[in-house]
């Protein structure tokens, strides 16, 4: 054998035994990594049904039904009808999260009745921003400046300004009375997952929520229409500096819901209206949202990616959005939505009494620039489904009342005549 033949098998046979070997210690550090993540626990709550208890993936394809995306890596998701409340896919629906700033969704429905968006102002003292923890994210509210209510519901919902929110919680009593009150709210919505400890999702020790749970919550918020317009809305103006002898400035701020607004790498979801999204190191990033098309407005909710690729959360949210709204129809739910402890969901009873005041807004609506529009159904015709006070003066809107536990004021957008 010649010496260049000799080379040559060498080579290939260190190439090959690099493969035998290496490949399985690169096997082997991926079970280690693997073995590191977070399990969910064996026993869950089984509230909205059996299946939902289960660990892992939940759903019953039936015939024609599209599968469920690939590489889908949040620790806990669902996808629910906003309706009916049939889940219809569901993985570790009950495991219990950190939430991080979707739980302002759980601060707005618990507190927006009692603080309207009128052109009630305030001045902010000092005290009321000190608690606002250390890299926070910031709407840009200042100590001795003036701004009205709606200017802080503003800061709430478009840039999940935890500013904002100390500054409500003040107003509505202090923080330990809107931690009482939203934590009351979530056991009357049957959010039992739910453990509030900082009404703007702050990581805090024992603070934690659920996929189900956010949905839950999101689905009652949307009962408001305020808390609908609010979270429709894709850019405002925000008041800025205070300056003597001089208008006061203002400066724009964007919703940070990237399905909204878009960014690089994500594009604005046609059908969009909300909800929240949230980030924290120990929480990760978590995102509920709402979507309306062709009739269906579904509600999914995405916890704790794990995939390493930007945005994930919003991506796997919309694939999973894309495959309820192909699958509606077509799979058996693995569980529904409970409505609250208050709805008695006969008809006529307590849920027709609570729907008929649900929908009360004080004030002047939000001028504001809402989601934008593209062929189809769109994200202010989501509001179709949600945001109804911004269409509802549509001519040849709808109201659709469920038979369960309805959102109030479903308007659907018709074809004009």
């Amino acid at each position: 054998m010649s010496a260049l033949k000799k080379i040559a098998m060498t080579v290939t046979s260190a190439a090959l035994l690099s493969v035998f070997v290496l490949n399985p210690a690169v096997a082997a550090d991926k079970d280690k990594a693997d073995d590191k993540q977070p399990k969910p626990p064996n026993a869950m709550s089984s509230l909205g049904g059996e299946q939902l208890a289960k660990a892992g993936t939940q759903v019953n394809l039936g015939p024609g039904a599209p599968v469920l995306p690939k590489e889908l890596s949040g620790r806990s998701w669902i996808v629910a009808d906003a309706e009916s409340g049939d889940v219809l896919a569901a993985h570790n629906a009950h495991w219990r999260l950190p939430p991080a700033s979707t739980l302002k969704m759980l601060f707005a429905d618990t507190v927006l009745p009692a603080l309207q968006p009128t052109t009630l102002t305030h001045t902010v003292r000092e005290s009321e921003l000190s608690g606002v923890g250390e890299g926070s994210s910031l709407v840009g509210v200042k100590e001795d400046h003036t701004y009205t209510v709606h200017d802080l519901w503003l800061g709430v919902f478009l840039r999940s300004g935890n500013d904002a929110v100390h500054v409500l919680s003040e107003m509505y009593g202090g923080i330990p009375k809107t931690v009482e009150a939203m934590q009351k709210h979530a056991e009357e919505l049957q959010a039992l997952d739910t453990k509030v400890i900082s009404p703007d999702g702050y990581d805090a020790p024992g603070q934690v929520s659920s996929a189900y749970d956010l949905t839950l919550i999101a689905r009652s918020g949307l009962q408001k229409k305020d808390f609908r317009e609010y979270a429709a809305t894709a850019s405002a103006d925000f008041p800025g500096d205070e300056k003597e002898g001089k208008k006061r400035e203002t400066f724009e701020i964007q919703n940070t819901n990237r399905l909204i607004t878009g960014d690089i790498g994500v594009d604005p979801y046609r059908g969009i209206a909300g909800v929240k999204n949230g980030y924290t190191t120990h929480a990760g990033n978590t995102f509920t949202g709402v979507a309306e098309r062709n009739g269906r407005v579904l509600l999914v909710t995405v916890m704790n990616p794990s995939a390493e690729e930007s945005h994930a959360v919003y991506k796997e949210a919309a694939n999973l959005l894309d495959w309820g709204f192909a699958a509606s129809g077509k799979v058996t739910p693995v569980g529904e939505l409970v409505p609250p402890k208050s709805v008695d969901t006969g008809i006529g009873g307590k849920g027709s009494q609570q729907t008929a005041g649900a929908d009360r807004g004080a004030g002047d609506p939000p001028k504001a620039t809402h989601a934008s529009t593209g062929s189809g159904s769109s994200g202010v015709g989501i509001a179709l489904a949600v945001a109804g006070g911004v269409l509802v003066a549509l001519a040849g809107a709808v109201f659709l009342v469920n038979r369960r536990w309805p959102l109030p004021d479903l308007v659907r957008r018709l074809p004009r005549r």
